[in-house]
This record gives structure tokens, sequence and C-alpha cells, in this order.
């Protein structure tokens, strides 16, 4: 790591944007237990693009509150929370390959190989674009890490 990425880094640590390699809850979810900023991790699939849930459409799942923008996405999701929750607990996936965890843009997102990842921003998400597929292999070696630590 560079002295300046090293630099970034501890600022950003330092805004609380991102969180130190020790553990992280199994979601990422805000103050009140919001996953994913409130978004419906089903339409990504369904309708290719985000979209924020309901408030009156929700359901708790691994410790946090999902919020859906249908009844019937609502419906998917329950039948099979991990076909449609988003990867290293909705923590940015470039973050996760690095090492550590960040906060999410849910705009910026990419379905592969029939999973969702989710990334801090579009600048970031084109970073991890450029090997999506190194990317998850690094992340899936960090995540349980991070988890555990």
């Amino acid at each position: 790591m560079s002295h300046y990425t090293k630099l970034i880094f501890t600022f950003f640590l330092w805004l609380g944007l991102l969180t130190p390699a020790f553990s992280v809850e199994p979601v990422n979810s805000d103050f009140f237990g919001k996953a994913i900023k409130g978004y419906d991790p089903v339409a990504y699939f369904t309708e290719s693009q985000a979209i924020k849930g309901n408030k009156n459409i929700t359901y708790k799942w691994n410790g946090s509150k999902w919020y859906f923008c249908s009844q019937n996405n609502l419906k998917l999701f329950v039948s099979n929370p991990t076909i449609y929750a988003p990867q290293y607990g909705g923590y940015c996936a470039w973050a996760v390959s690095e090492g550590y965890t960040a906060k999410i843009d849910p705009n910026a997102w990419d379905i592969f190989e029939g999973k969702l990842y989710l990334n801090y921003s579009k600048s970031v998400q084109k970073t991890w674009r450029k090997d999506i597929k190194g990317n998850v292999v690094k992340a899936d070696v960090n995540w349980p890490k991070l988890l555990m630590e």
C-alpha cells in the first residue's frame, strides 16, 4: 500500500466512512437496522435498477430490516434471501476485496454470475469493474476474516 493510499485510508477511517478490519456486522445497516439504505434487493434482479423500498413492505432477516417496493419482491426474498441479498453483507465489494469494509451507494451495483455486488460510489465501481472476477476471488477470501476479527 502506497503512502498516499494509507493517508486516504486513514482519512476515511477518521470520517467514519470505513470500518477497520475487526469484527463487522454480517449486514451493513444503519443505526435503525435498515439494510442497504432501504433499497429493494430483489429489484436489482427483476427491474435491473436500484429502487427504494416501501416503508410498509419490510422483512427482518439476518439482524436487519429489508425494504421492498412490492409484495411480490418481498415474497421472492422471503422464499430464499441468500439469492437476492447483496454479497459481503451489503458492504462495498471492492473494499472487501482490499481487506476492509466501506459504506455503499445503492446506485453503484453489479450482478455478476447471478450475485449482487454493491460499491461505495460510481468511481469505486469503475475500479471494481476492471477485474470483477479477480476482485470477487479476493473478497471471497477476505469476507470470512472480516467477520471473525
